[in-house]
């Protein structure tokens, strides 16, 4: 993420789009101030990370559960935390994208850009902000995760046919991520 926000210059487009409805006094004291609650979010996204990463593995441990398969809470979370390579990978696709594909892009560009999603697809214009993060979540990326868990999942099991993984992330991973981006979309949709 900081990679991105250096090659990208994420501050400077925040910047400019800010002084576009702030007086440039104001937006250097709101610079100035953010500086001062950055060591805040260098603690809070690997925390946000960790319960993401607790909770999904909490998830594929009910679906284990109702499908008769033993395997321990810590072989889960480690398998979580590999299958977040995928996203990882996203990140850094999302940088070199932007940076070679896209002549002069905007703060919205970076924020609504997500590589082989539908929202790439269909573009940004026009649709209503509530379904901005649903249409990004539809994504090429999302699904090679789901398969990364299934792999992990049925070596784990020491599954030979290998299916075991893919029902188990298909029937508890997914409602949770559909219950999720109906969560966000209600928020958005209030803040709106």
């Amino acid at each position: 993420m900081e990679a991105g926000k250096y090659f990208l210059d994420i501050n400077q487009l925040v910047y400019n789009s800010l002084t576009e409805t702030l007086s440039i006094e104001k937006v250097d004291q709101m610079f100035k101030e953010s500086r001062k609650w950055q060591l805040i979010a260098y603690v809070l996204i690997p925390l946000l990370l960790f319960i993401k990463t607790h909770v999904i593995a909490a998830i594929l441990n009910i679906g284990a559960f109702f499908f008769e398969k033993r395997i321990s809470y810590k072989k889960l979370w480690g398998i979580v935390l590999r299958a977040e390579i995928v996203f990882i990978v996203v990140a850094l696709i999302k940088t070199f994208w932007m940076l070679f594909f896209f002549d002069d892009y905007t703060l919205k560009d970076v924020q609504v850009f997500y590589p082989l999603s539908m929202l790439s697809i269909i573009g940004a214009e026009g649709i209503e902000p509530y379904f901005l993060y649903p249409l990004q979540v539809i994504n090429a990326f999302e699904i090679i995760y789901w398969i990364v868990l299934a792999l992990l999942l049925d070596k784990a099991l020491k599954e030979e046919k290998g299916n075991t993984g893919i029902k188990i992330v298909l029937t508890s991973y997914t409602p949770a991520l559909l219950i999720w981006v109906v969560a966000v979309m209600f928020f958005a949709l209030n803040m709106s």
